[in-house]
């Protein structure tokens, strides 16, 4: 039977360091099941952070080879034979222990979006058009492998200014129902600090439920909040219609 040399991170007290396991590999398995099988074999203390093994739950997420992915999504037939899988945990986050991570930080940003807000007492009538724009947004897991990918909190550190990729799309899927009745520009602009990310596409190059994260997210926010603050004549214009929604 085939093996697989994987180097995983470990934390013990103050020393960090990776250790090298080799994993027999099996038809369909995934990196998770090669930490399982070093958990059941080798180190019962490997700490890993798991729940569904079906994508679905974003719990297993870490740096396999240094890019940020699903343990339970990445085949280990995508490597070569012989290569070395490293298996670390994310970077932008505080370490807890071997590939756990804690995340906490992204629940805090999440209470402080401006909720879901609605005058509409009446029978509610959304269109199919409405209900597909935002749809997209609603896949996501909450891995959080875009706000890991992201350089702007990844190699700046700026939790204090920006709230991440993730939840510029929540703020987007929030600002493009049809029912809500607030303008998040002003919120986004100044506490969620859209202005810091350049569009690089990074984070949905690694998003495992392909949300357009980039192009129909963050830059349509990035134009309302041009036309908002910086472009005169919108500005004028929205002065004198009256703009329905309440600016926060």
């Amino acid at each position: 039977m085939p093996e697989a040399t994987l180097k995983v991170f470990r934390s013990k007290g103050d020393t960090n360091t990776f250790e090298t396991y080799k994993v027999p590999i099996e038809d369909g398995m995934v990196i998770l099941d090669a930490i399982h099988y070093i958990q059941q074999h080798y180190a019962p203390d490997l700490a890993v952070r798991w729940n569904c093994k079906a994508a679905k739950c974003g719990s297993c997420s870490a740096e396999v080879n240094g890019k940020p992915s699903l343990m339970c999504k990445t085949r280990m037939d995508d490597f070569t034979t012989g290569e070395e899988i490293t298996v670390e945990p994310l970077r932008t986050f505080p370490l807890v222990k071997d590939l756990v991570t804690d995340v906490s930080w992204n629940y805090q940003v999440n209470k402080k979006i401006p909720p879901f807000t609605t005058n509409d007492n009446g029978e509610w009538v959304i269109y199919q058009e409405d209900i597909e724009r935002v749809q997209e947004f609603r896949k996501c897991i909450e891995c959080f492998l875009c706000q890991d990918v992201c350089h702007v909190l990844r190699d700046h550190d700026r939790k204090d200014a920006f709230m991440g990729p993730r939840f510029l799309v929540r703020t987007a899927g929030l600002d493009m129902h049809p029912k809500d009745t607030l303008n998040r520009s002003k919120y986004v602009k100044e506490q969620g600090g859209i202005g810091l990310c350049n569009i690089t596409k990074c984070c949905s190059e690694v998003c495992p439920e392909e949300i357009h994260i980039t192009d129909n997210a963050i830059i349509p926010m990035k134009e309302r909040v041009v036309d908002q603050f910086y472009d005169p004549v919108t500005m004028f214009l929205n002065k004198i219609f009256n703009n329905k929604k309440k600016l926060v």
